[in-house]
């Protein structure tokens, strides 16, 4: 275990779903940081370029010289450099389930989000639309049998098994905060309802709701605002080019 006397820093960006993570990571250590907002808008700073030259990206995590990169990797790299609460479980197998379902979440939910977000009429119509929907209510739907199996009972859905966030809940705070509000910029009906997915519902509530990461959850008006303002620009980027 590393000593906490390093600086810690986070270069993010506001609303990024991935700074969150490292974020809420750091709190529930306990681990106290400096945060720095890139304005991805712009052409990015030299310290995100020096500190992540090969993606150019948000989050990245410098604990005195040492420049950590990628949300997921961030989170293994916090639970083992500092004290607190552990993030991942302590038994091999159950580390390597949420390594799995981790995984899933960040290469099977972005695609029909990200997608269904910057859709227009003109970009396939509805039915472009709804197979992206679709896609993601199946992905809900694996993901509600998941967090069902974790719990002790068929009302215990706490945190995948666990009375305390980790790993695999942080990484899954994308679709607890950010799912409803892309919902609202794509003009879709609510996916994540208590009637279709009443154990998911009930895990994204408690996440949202925990006193620790609370301190570091965007506000929903605010991000909305802020990639609708994004949506916008890029659709009209993508008019004038046609």
């Amino acid at each position: 275990m590393m000593t906490t006397n390093k600086p810690v820093r986070v270069i993010s960006a506001f609303g990024s779903p991935g700074g969150h993570r490292v974020e809420a990571a750091l709190r529930l250590k306990g681990v106290p940081y400096e945060l720095i907002l890139e304005d991805l808008g712009n052409k990015s700073s030299d310290l995100l370029l020096k500190h992540n030259p090969v993606h150019k990206l948000v989050p990245v995590l410098l604990h005195g010289d040492r420049a950590v990169c990628e949300s997921l990797v961030i989170l293994e790299y916090v639970d083992e450099a500092f004290d607190g609460p552990p993030l991942l479980p302590a038994d091999p197998y159950e580390r390597t389930v949420a390594r799995f379902w981790a995984h899933f979440i960040d290469h099977k939910f972005p695609r029909p989000f990200w997608l269904s977000f910057f859709l227009t009429e003109d970009d396939g119509g509805e039915s472009s639309l709804q197979g992206l929907l679709t896609e993601a209510k199946q992905n809900l739907a694996l993901l509600e049998v998941q967090l069902k199996d974790k719990g002790r009972n068929e009302n215990d859905t706490r945190f995948f098994g666990g009375d305390s966030i980790g790993y695999l809940v942080i990484v899954g705070s994308s679709i607890a905060h950010w799912l409803g509000f892309f919902q609202e910029v794509a003009g879709v009906a609510p996916l994540l309802t208590e009637e279709e997915y009443p154990a998911l519902s009930q895990w994204a509530k408690r996440y949202v709701a925990d006193e620790t990461v609370k301190q570091c959850l965007p506000k929903r008006s605010e991000l909305f605002a802020t990639y609708y303002a994004s949506k916008q620009m890029i659709q009209a980027m993508a008019t004038s080019n046609k």
